[in-house]
């Protein structure tokens, strides 16, 4: 069902919200061809469309309501899938079931824009600005911007552990009491894929709120861990403390570029995302770099089809903009090129209907706290556009556009993992990212 009310233009804030406050001069002619454009995509999909006039387009199944075409198809003319994004923002449409309706478009992401006009994407689709590239301060800009937001926020909808990555569950569908135990199994088949024991010295890029420092820590590892994020390190130290575990410990201020030191683990759980194209190379490199002799990277990473990752990784995107300045995700074919040839994926597990089940119980949770999330000062806007984002990130999991997947990284030749002398039958690691792949979709632990 559909989780906000629709703001009336008056209830924007024109500063806060500037593009979403005003619709963006276009011209009829380029109106005109939008709306052909939108007709003919929707006339073949699984999906109503209807208009202020009562018109229905589509093949029929969940519902999308244009309440304003013509705002609709000026932003959707004028900035593509971000003006159809700031379009929902400004009430311009809506839906019942919002997931259900950005779960189609998604399972047609591919098609729904001529190829005519694909191939011309570099000139119509909007380029990545320069004030959100990966820099060292450009970073500490951006984690800013989304992990800064409010601690408090973001235990509004998290579980206890505070996770904010996708958990494992036991089965699926999941229950909001069962997302604890499933974000400490996914933290553990981490934990366990880099063999994380007594001793093991552990880097840790991404702190979060110290959930996985501190389960390393009760393994008997030294844990290292490292975020740009103020209010995240506060909060993760404070847990560490509490948990006690401070002598085990520490969470450093620090980009990832700016360690040093020797570790036999590495791991990161959805962070790469945040690293940007540019640096990539960068990323992997340290993580080599950092690695003890028979040393093991775990990564936890959300991946899209590489494809789509080629055609999209200069375009500046609604999630780009409003949620994650400078994020970009991997497809596995792009870790595996990038980790090479000092690394190599030795192992992978997809998980991404569970995802989906994460998204919906943080989404759910955040709608039935939406007035304790008004009193710390988000307005209607704000709380429309995160339910925009958990939606729209659920319908890329649910519709198979987006997985989550958990690599194991090692130097070629590292004893005890595939690809190895000692290899057992059929598992390979390979610079291709043909990597042994172990099915989570029912996980048992």
């Amino acid at each position: 069902m559909s989780t906000t009310l629709s703001p009336s233009p008056s209830a924007i804030d024109p500063e806060r919200w500037p593009d979403v406050a005003s619709v963006p001069s276009a011209s009829a002619v380029r109106r005109r061809v939008t709306e052909r454009l939108l007709r003919r995509a929707v006339a073949r999909l699984p999906l109503w469309v209807r208009l202020p006039d009562g018109e229905l387009l589509g093949q029929g199944g969940p519902l999308m309501e244009i309440r304003d075409p013509r705002a609709f198809h000026a932003r959707l003319g004028r900035t593509g899938l971000i003006g159809f994004g700031e379009s929902y923002l400004a009430g311009e449409w809506d839906a019942p079931d919002l997931v259900a309706v950005l779960t189609v478009l998604a399972s047609e992401m591919a098609t729904l824009v001529p190829a005519p006009l694909q191939r011309l994407r570099g000139v119509w689709a909007a380029r990545q600005p320069g004030s959100q590239r990966n820099t060292p301060s450009g970073s500490r800009r951006n984690i800013s911007r989304h992990y800064d937001l409010s601690n408090d926020l973001f235990a509004l909808f998290l579980d206890s552990s505070l996770s904010y990555s996708s958990g494992i569950f036991r089965s699926l569908p999941a229950t909001p009491d069962r997302l604890t135990d499933a974000q400490h199994r996914k933290i553990d088949r981490l934990l366990d894929l880099a063999e994380v024991g007594a001793g093991t010295r552990v880097l840790e890029i991404g702190t979060g709120w110290g959930e996985l420092a501190i389960r390393a820590a009760a393994r008997g590892a030294r844990v290292t861990s490292v975020t740009l994020s103020r209010e995240q390190r506060e909060l993760a130290l404070s847990r560490i403390a509490a948990a006690g575990h401070r002598d085990a410990a520490t969470v450093e201020l620090r980009d990832y570029r700016e360690v040093t030191g020797e570790y036999d683990a590495v791991v990161s759980v959805e962070m790469i995302e945040a690293v940007g194209v540019e640096y990539w190379p960068t990323y992997f490199a340290k993580l080599a770099d950092v690695l003890a002799p028979g040393g093991r990277v775990a990564l936890q990473a959300i991946t899209m089809p590489h494809d789509r990752m080629l055609a999209t990784r200069r375009t500046h995107t609604w999630i780009q903009k409003y949620i994650f300045p400078g994020g970009m995700l991997p497809s596995t074919e792009a870790v595996a090129e990038q980790a090479a040839p000092r690394l190599e994926i030795t192992r992978s597990a997809g998980f991404g209907p569970h995802y989906a089940e994460t998204l919906r119980l943080w989404r759910e949770e955040f709608h039935a706290r939406a007035e304790q999330v008004e009193e710390l000062g988000f307005d209607e806007t704000f709380r429309r556009m995160w339910t925009f984002y958990l939606a729209y990130s659920e319908a890329g999991f649910r519709s198979g556009y987006l997985d989550v997947q958990q690599f194991l990284l090692t130097a070629p030749g590292t004893p005890g993992t595939p690809g190895a002398s000692d290899a057992p039958s059929g598992a390979t690691g390979t610079p291709t990212g043909k990597a042994r792949s172990d099915s989570t979709e029912e996980p048992t632990q």
